[in-house]
């Protein structure tokens, strides 16, 4: 079991602030202190500092907050080993932004499941901060997102590549054939919540033009993205999303694409985990089975939103 002044140190990093913390934990003020002051100790270095009435890690603080929080997914993960040992069932829990859980991984998740009766999976949904916060709190073991994270703090292996377009009603009609993100500046924009990988790639398109969110005259803020599929098809705006989300809608002919003038962009899907974790060899397997059985699907047996098989592509579905 891990140290309990580890435990402190976690929680005050958490809350950053040793009131709250002393809170959380059900102890004293000076015990949270006390913890801290033997780390820095034990360590020989300070691990917070106290600035402008506001504290901070320092950075041998934010290195060992990195390490001590892989190390705690890391216990977890070896409880559940240890069970799996007994109950010959394995257990992962995998956080999924919208997009992933329900247009990039049902196909291929279904048939890991069938070909591993002895595993449980635990399938978590929210958006990419939301996820990375969740891989700091230890609640998920890995996650696989669409936006923007820092690389260089995670473990990270590649799931997939999905292109990024425009997309309206295919009866929209745009009072001048819109070339620049500038011509859609009239439109009503549909776009997901603050935190979504779908937003944030958006946010940077539009910054490299100068421009942002709210430089349209309208906007709706959506958290989900079958509403805002179905806004579309109501012809109640545009948006930006992943063409896998609405591939059902493109084939069969109720939204279309808005062609931009130098607008071709693909990202990537990207599983992430804890730096320095000892379970890595056995996450990566899991994600390299994942990426294979993903391989496997095509188009035409993809479900398209009324649940029936889709017709007439045999285009790979990434």
């Amino acid at each position: 079991m891990l140290d309990f002044r580890v435990a402190t140190f976690l929680c005050v990093c958490q809350t950053m602030n040793f009131t709250r913390a002393a809170q959380l934990l059900n102890v004293t003020q000076p015990a949270v202190s006390q913890h801290i002051h033997f780390l820095e100790e034990a360590y020989g270095m300070a691990l917070f500092r106290y600035e402008n009435k506001k504290l901070s890690l320092t950075a041998a603080g934010q290195i060992l907050r990195k390490r001590f929080v892989a190390m705690k997914n890391d216990e977890q993960e070896l409880l559940a080993e240890l069970r799996s040992q007994v109950s010959g069932i394995e257990e992962i829990s995998l956080g999924v932004t919208m997009t992933v859980g329900e247009y990039a991984i049902m196909d291929p998740l279904a048939r890991m499941l069938r070909a591993h009766p002895e595993r449980n999976v635990r399938l978590v949904f929210g958006n990419t901060q939301q996820l990375l916060q969740m891989l700091a709190a230890g609640s998920i073991q890995l996650a696989l997102v669409e936006g923007y994270y820092p690389q260089e703090e995670y473990e990270h292996t590649r799931y997939s590549t999905g292109d990024y377009i425009g997309v309206c009603a295919a009866a929209h009609h745009f009072a001048m054939p819109p070339h620049r993100f500038h011509d859609l500046l009239q439109e009503r924009l549909l776009i997901r919540e603050e935190g979504s990988g779908t937003r944030n790639i958006l946010e940077r398109n539009l910054a490299l033009y100068g421009m942002k969110v709210s430089d349209f005259i309208h906007y709706t803020e959506v958290g989900n993205m079958h509403t805002i599929i179905g806004l579309l098809l109501r012809d109640a705006g545009i948006s930006f999303l992943y063409r896998i989300a609405v591939e059902a809608e493109l084939r069969a002919g109720t939204l279309r694409e808005i062609p931009l003038t130098g607008f071709s962009m693909q990202h990537d899907f990207d599983f992430i985990w804890e730096k320095g974790s000892i379970y890595t060899d056995a996450y990566t397997a899991f994600c390299e089975e994942l990426r294979s059985l993903a391989g496997e699907q095509d188009s035409s047996n993809f479900p398209d939103r009324q649940g029936r098989a889709g017709a007439g592509s045999n285009t790979p579905v990434e």
